[in-house]
């Protein structure tokens, strides 16, 4: 029998959790009633799951968190057995960013998250970070959800179409890259409609050490802009 979502049902977005991520991550959560962290899914080493960019002096920079090589593992699974880390990136974003108008305003996060805590979960690292940099500096509050709660089988777009049924999605946001995997129609069938994401609109704001760039941490936006930040998540109209 075809499971079909209530007209009225909430608008969701499906995440894997990144470390620090972009201000387009958070376009996405804007735009939803609902957030799932997918993260009961494969890792992929070298990607946004346990790493981010920031921009300094010399140019962009990567801050990595130490994973290990493993790569038969979920994302939820990502052990962090040394904390070390994280007070070399707490010192890196001090001295990148500690002269940015507004970095004081971020500070208190930066401290709690990577001195006052010791880290040993992946997951548990990203989304708290996701979560409070949503609440405390953008004004975004869904409902925050966990994939494993739901008790999902299969793969790939299936799998995916199961988690919007099993949360009655009306609509389900999802960056451009889903366009590859996602058939659309199908989707539609099951009485959910997909939001593609365009992140091409982005306004700037100044940025220390030009060229302006905006692939990097949402930490940038929020250390020059402060309390304006949320209009820089939002694309300027057509």
């Amino acid at each position: 029998m075809t499971m079909t979502p209530p007209a009225a049902g909430p608008v969701v977005a499906v995440l894997q959790s990144n470390y620090l991520p972009w201000k387009g991550y958070f376009d996405i959560i804007r735009r939803a009633d609902q957030v799932v962290f997918y993260d009961d899914v494969q890792f992929t080493r070298n990607d946004w799951r346990s790493r981010n960019r920031i921009k300094t002096s010399h140019g962009l920079r990567w801050l990595s968190v130490p994973v290990g090589t493993s790569t038969s593992r979920r994302i939820c699974d990502v052990v962090l057995p040394d904390h070390r880390w994280q007070r070399r990136h707490h010192r890196t974003l001090v001295q990148e960013y500690g002269r940015a108008p507004a970095f004081e305003l971020i500070r208190p996060l930066l401290d709690e998250g990577l001195l006052s805590r010791e880290w040993t979960n992946l997951s548990d690292l990203n989304t708290w970070f996701i979560r409070a940099i949503a609440g405390r500096f953008l004004g975004l509050t869904p409902r925050w959800r966990d994939s494993r709660d739901l008790s999902l089988e299969g793969s790939g777009a299936d799998r995916l179409l199961q988690l919007l049924l099993a949360v009655g999605a009306r609509r389900y946001v999802s960056g451009p890259a889903g366009r590859a995997y996602i058939d659309e129609a199908h989707f539609a069938a099951q009485g959910i409609e997909i939001e593609w994401m365009d992140y091409s609109r982005y306004p700037e704001y100044p940025q220390l050490h030009p060229p302006f760039e905006h692939a990097v941490s949402v930490v940038d936006l929020l250390a020059h802009v402060g309390a304006e930040a949320p209009r820089f998540i939002r694309p300027v109209p057509d």
